[in-house]
């Protein structure tokens, strides 16, 4: 059975924190406990206003995480400067407005591919493996091929969001077929937002799919069990996605 990968964001460990200008709870201090229980990899986004995750957030994550640090980010040269300069596991590049909630949609690397093409180039140049953070399209994962991206991260806040059941495999289906033709193009394929405890099953099924990186909803859980329990909950689900989907393969 493949394994899958769970990357735990902090991001609103650090939003509690801000709330309060106070300097508790330490998302860093987070990010060490979701890795002793189980975590694969620790994601943060650094936007330009670091209204959660500030620079000096990332600092710290850089000394002392034991696995991989996913940087996203946008296309920002300040922000390009300090993933190269902390040089990450990963950066995954997102579209970024200020005035939205959460990340709304997934980059349109077709229509920015100079734009976008040139912080790969400078990210990849300093020995980071780049990650583009794309809606589930064919004609995206080709602009992320053509731009030199290691990696794409298909976003599922559609399928997160979408309350027909009929509507809601049909997005299931894109996904799936995206992440064929995405790992057949030679690209490591992750998925995330808004995927939570009830919702993830289905989409940690799909065998191309290498890691999920889920933040709002571990965290939110561990307000009621902790860390400890949240993350092994979330890792078992995947788990058994991963061995029903093969014990349903060998019955066929």
């Amino acid at each position: 059975m493949k394994k899958i990968f769970l990357g735990v964001n902090v991001d609103h460990v650090a939003t509690v924190r801000n709330s309060r200008m106070e300097n508790y709870p330490d998302p860093v201090r987070f990010a060490v406990l979701a890795e002793e229980h189980g975590a694969d990899g620790i994601t943060v986004h650094l936007r330009e206003d670091q209204r959660h995750i500030t620079e000096n957030d990332v600092y710290r994550l850089s000394q002392i995480l034991k696995t991989r640090m996913n940087l996203e980010m946008s296309v920002s040269k300040r922000i390009v400067d300090i993933a190269c300069t902390i040089k990450p596991f990963s950066c995954c590049i997102v579209p970024e407005r200020r005035e939205e909630i959460t990340t709304e949609c997934g980059l349109d690397v077709y229509n920015r591919k100079k734009e976008v093409g040139r912080s790969v180039d400078i990210l990849k140049g300093n020995g980071i493996m780049v990650s583009l953070f794309v809606e589930p399209e064919k004609h995206q994962v080709d602009s992320a091929v053509e731009v030199g991206a290691d990696i794409v991260e298909f976003h599922t806040g559609r399928y997160s969001n979408l309350k027909s059941m009929k509507e809601r495999q049909e997005e299931l289906k894109k996904i799936e077929l995206s992440a064929i033709y995405a790992k057949s193009k030679g690209l490591t394929v992750n998925a995330g937002h808004g995927l939570t405890y009830l919702n993830v099953f289905d989409i940690a099924k799909f065998p191309e799919i290498y890691e999920l990186n889920i933040g709002h909803s571990i965290i939110s859980r561990s307000l009621f069990v902790g860390v400890k329990c949240a993350i092994r909950e979330m890792k078992s689900i995947l788990h058994e996605a991963r061995r029903r989907r093969v014990d349903s393969r060998v019955r066929c």
